[in-house]
């Protein structure tokens, strides 16, 4: 990639700021999203199972879509296709909540799911180029700053519904403020092009076979976190009779562990390396699986939702930061081992609907608890030996507490 010539330290601080920001603007629509899917779901006269299968729709389009975004990226660059990834993103908030009936939600959440597939695809495509050229870990704290936008979002989406306010107006609001936020936000990030002549990616990117196991892993975080983000205020109003906004907030504690977890991750990679770090993560997040299903009352339920977060919360980063380093065009390799990652978020909800509808949204969980023990099966293809910018190897497997 070329483009900018100023990559002073002074520049790339800002670029990093500027690309939190907008994983802060995009993690900020998903929370204002999930908080109100059981108003939506009261909209469109959806059952369980119903509500499973349209809640497929968005993995499914992001599923589609993610390969383009390389493509998109070499022909406008990076800063000018996520500016327009993200406006896409960013508008298409308003479109879920005035779907009156089945088939109007699933060509809503579509659309949905596909500007928020190629977003997210172009800024983790520049937050490993900016981290490359800092020499540094932040792909983390980066998520942490998209948790931080979620968390956000469903404290906005949790006093709307406690409030008992109209999904249709509090999501107008919410994506004309966000799109206003995320304009400011891409003007910071850098301006890289591919160099002149370089061949266009192709249209679908497959991750390199190296990817495969580490899209594995990709999988079974991303299956919990959707179906916790999705279905934990489903969970806590329906299993345990909760009210809206209690069960509202189900999703806030979720998106809270997600976070704080997410913003300290860097480090906590660092000092003890990945695959430690995710074997633990997976034994949280198993225990949160665990309290989620024997929960008799609310406040158990969401204190293993917010285990769950905690624990799952590096392991995306991880995921994409190993599958940028796995081929020479990091917007490609992302795109790749993202469609196989998201694969998961196009079966979790329907999953779990299919099985709610069959037996219980207790059970559906236990399936998740059982994913996300397979974190800590799995940690170990996480080991990876990426190079910083003008440094040696460095293993990331390993502690590095003699780094300064």
């Amino acid at each position: 990639m070329t483009g900018e010539t100023d990559l002073s330290p002074a520049r790339l601080r800002h670029a990093r700021f500027a690309i939190a920001a907008v994983f802060c603007t995009h993690g900020a629509v998903t929370g204002s999203f999930a908080t109100r899917i059981p108003w939506i779901q009261d909209h469109a006269h959806l059952g369980a199972g119903t509500l499973g299968l349209a809640l497929a729709f968005p993995a499914l389009g992001a599923a589609i879509a993610m390969p383009l975004a390389g493509r998109i990226n070499h022909r406008f660059g990076a800063r000018p296709a996520l500016r327009g990834l993200l406006v896409l993103w960013t508008l298409s908030l308003i479109l879920p909540s005035l779907a009156p009936n089945l088939a109007t939600l699933c060509f809503a959440l579509f659309v949905y799911g596909a500007t928020a597939g190629m977003a997210d695809v172009a800024m983790n495509a520049l937050g490993v180029e900016t981290e490359n050229r800092l020499g540094r870990s932040i792909m983390s704290s980066l998520h942490g700053m998209w948790s931080v936008g979620a968390l956000i979002g469903s404290a906005a989406g949790t006093v709307a519904a406690h409030a008992g306010a109209d999904a249709r107006l509090h999501h107008l609001v919410a994506a004309l403020a966000l799109t206003a936020a995320g304009l400011v936000a891409v003007r910071g990030v850098l301006d890289l092009r591919s160099a002149a002549g370089a061949e266009a990616p192709p249209h679908f990117a497959l991750p390199p076979k190296s990817a495969l196991l580490i899209g594995a892993i990709g999988f079974c975080a991303v299956f919990a976190e959707g179906a916790s983000m999705d279905w934990s205020a489903v969970y806590l109003r329906d299993v345990l009779d909760t009210d809206a906004g209690l069960a509202a907030a189900c999703t806030t504690a979720f998106a809270l562990t997600m976070a704080l977890a997410r913003l300290v991750g860097d480090r906590v990679v660092d000092r003890f390396g990945a695959v430690p770090t995710v074997r633990a993560s997976g034994l949280l997040a198993t225990a949160g699986g665990v309290l989620v299903v024997a929960a008799g009352n609310p406040g158990v339920a969401i204190a293993g939702f917010g285990l769950i977060g905690l624990g799952i919360a590096v392991v995306v980063p991880l995921a994409f930061a190993a599958a940028a380093r796995s081929g020479p065009a990091p917007a490609q390799a992302i795109a790749g081992v993202a469609t196989i990652t998201y694969t998961s978020g196009l079966i979790a909800p329907s999953a779990i609907g299919a099985v709610a509808d069959a037996t219980s949204l207790v059970v559906s969980f236990g399936l998740v608890t059982l994913l996300a023990f397979a974190l800590v099966v799995g940690a170990a293809v996480l080991r990876q030996k990426p190079v910083a910018a003008g440094a040696a190897p460095v293993d990331r497997d390993e502690p590095a507490a003699i780094r300064p």
